[in-house]
């Protein structure tokens, strides 16, 4: 059964950093898009960064482009999230997502940050920034 756990969350201040990681089991993350999602109190799940399988390109919401980092560790089948200069509002749960249908080409290996078309969701990781 493919299974995700995220761990890394916690609090922390404002202009503060934080290293969400994601580990994958009862799969392989070679050829898969992988994802990081949030979810505030009273909000949708919006996508926060995605990256391809092959190719290593990436996606992030506009809110953190230049203060997150996706990356994928195949090695370790793992996913992380660099998270710095943390604002109040990047408050919520975090979640990994991948996409478990394989991207063997170019063409298919295209990332979104919708939660369509990710099947593997994790549990999700608090993320509070407050001071």
């Amino acid at each position: 059964q493919p299974h995700l756990v995220e761990s890394g969350g916690g609090l922390v201040q404002p202009g503060g950093s934080l290293r969400l990681s994601c580990v994958a089991s009862g799969f392989t993350l070679d050829y898969k898009v992988v994802g990081w999602f949030r979810q505030a109190p009273g909000k949708e799940r919006e996508g926060v960064s995605c990256m391809t399988s092959s190719s290593g390109s990436t996606k992030y919401a506009e809110s953190v482009k230049g203060r997150f980092t996706i990356a994928r560790d195949n090695a370790r089948n793992s996913v992380y999230l660099e998270m710095n200069s943390l604002k109040p509002e990047d408050t919520g749960v975090y979640f990994c997502a991948v996409d478990t249908t394989p991207r063997y080409t170019t063409a298919q290996d295209t990332c979104v940050l919708t939660p369509f078309p990710f099947r593997s969701w994790g549990q999700g990781t608090q993320v509070t920034v407050s001071s």
